[in-house]
């Protein structure tokens, strides 16, 4: 028997896969990735994002995710730290023979290269840590003496959310890369997705740094 009501339950994912299916780091990394080192490569992302995921979940279950979020300072210092991570696999993709260049002349991501990017991207994402802190407890009941299954229960719907989505994306990526095969449409997807990585890590220093 579950810890949480299936009506609870069900609402939880219905906010979740919202929250899933909007764009974010985990995303444009797991398509870029697909693109420049095929379906392997892709769904090893995809492997390390939820990996990520349920290291929130035990640092959740800690109490390591409330000490960070309550402290302004701490939770800065992961800000940051998620973003210059983010910025530099951007930058990566505009170096010609760099790890993360499509063509001829560059050198593919390896799968385990793309899951500890994925794995090191989603833990030092801030906005995770939220998610966690700030859609959990809404459909926790802490008057009962169970909520570290309840909690392992929400972390085990939205990872199984995570991959419905987020598996097919690499897929569906890797159809697309096949229609890759000119240089000039390979090192456009490949300086796009990095600008947009690079963007990504902008914006998560301005919301907390500004």
């Amino acid at each position: 028997m579950l810890p949480i009501d299936w009506s609870v339950l069900g609402t939880f994912a219905l906010a979740a896969g919202a929250v899933v299916v909007s764009p974010g780091p985990d995303t444009v990394l797991i398509v870029r990735n697909t693109l420049t080192s095929g379906r392997d490569v892709g769904l090893a992302t995809v492997v390390g994002v939820q990996l990520g995921l349920l290291g929130h979940t035990l640092l959740a279950v800690a109490g390591i995710s409330v000490i960070i979020a309550s402290s302004p300072f701490l939770f800065r210092i992961v800000a940051v730290a998620g973003a210059a991570y983010l910025g530099w696999i951007g930058l990566q993709s505009f170096q010609d023979r760099g790890p993360l260049s499509l063509g001829s002349g560059g050198t593919a991501v390896a799968a385990s290269r793309g899951l500890r990017d994925a794995v090191l991207c989603n833990l030092l994402n801030p906005k995770v840590i939220l998610l966690f802190l700030a859609l959990f407890p809404n459909f926790i009941d802490t008057s009962r003496p169970d909520t570290a299954p309840q909690l392992l229960t929400l972390a085990a719907t939205l990872i199984i959310i995570n991959i419905l989505w987020q598996a097919p994306l690499a897929l569906a990526a890797q159809a697309v890369r096949r229609w890759l095969d000119r240089p000039r449409i390979q090192q456009a997807v490949s300086r796009g997705t990095g600008a947009v990585l690079i963007a990504l890590a902008a914006l998560m220093l301005y919301e907390n740094l500004a």
